[in-house]
């Protein structure tokens, strides 16, 4: 692979992780509780390399072929998010009622992260279209390490905004629990209307 492959990947992949999503709204809603940034940002990357290898082992094309499969991970996904969203709306977070949260939770936060990206078909039917588009079949790596290579790539930048998103909500917040709860909503928000569009697109598919 050489590097300006490399660099074009990274530019498209850049550009779908600044767009603000289901996981912008779950990073902001960890930051309101300061230190759960990094498991929740570990559960989000861990659904997206799981995504890579499912793509990788060829497994991502037999499921976009099978519509039956990707309508159980859409409505499964968007039934998840829609909960995820109704909490954040009844329960907004504020920095200050979590910085004392014990650490136990932090292997939850971490699961729900996995489950906002290892649920979203949208992931997974992405790095089937753009992934294999970057890789050489000329090139010495054979193309799935050249597709975990990309989504490794990817998961790097991934870390970066998301931890970024996190942290910043909570410096900025951590002295407005008025506008942070106001946020925490907007995310909830968010999360549920993705959802809705998601079981939409399903129901009149």
């Amino acid at each position: 692979m050489t590097l300006s492959v490399l660099a074009a990947f990274w530019a498209v992949s850049f550009l779908f992780i600044i767009t603000p999503g289901a996981d912008w709204a779950y990073a902001i809603s960890a930051g309101m509780r300061g230190r759960l940034v990094t498991p929740a940002v570990a559960g989000m990357l861990s659904g997206h390399l799981l995504a890579t290898v499912i793509v990788a082992a060829g497994v991502g094309g037999l499921v976009a072929r099978n519509p039956m499969i990707l309508s159980v991970l859409t409505v499964a996904g968007a039934l998840y998010l829609l909960w995820l969203g109704v909490c954040m709306l009844r329960d907004p977070a504020t920095p200050q009622s979590g910085q004392g949260q014990a650490s136990d939770s932090w292997s939850r936060w971490a699961w729900k992260g996995l489950c906002v990206s290892g649920l979203n078909p949208k992931v997974l039917l992405l790095f089937l279209a753009l992934l294999p588009q970057f890789t050489d079949p000329l090139s010495n790596w054979s193309i799935p390490t050249q597709i975990i290579a990309l989504g490794g790539l990817h998961a790097v930048s991934c870390a970066l905004v998301y931890l970024a998103v996190g942290f910043s909500a909570h410096a900025v917040l951590r002295t407005r629990p008025g506008a942070a709860k106001n946020v925490s909503r907007v995310s909830g928000a968010i999360m549920i209307l993705i959802a809705v569009v998601l079981l939409a697109e399903q129901a009149y598919s």
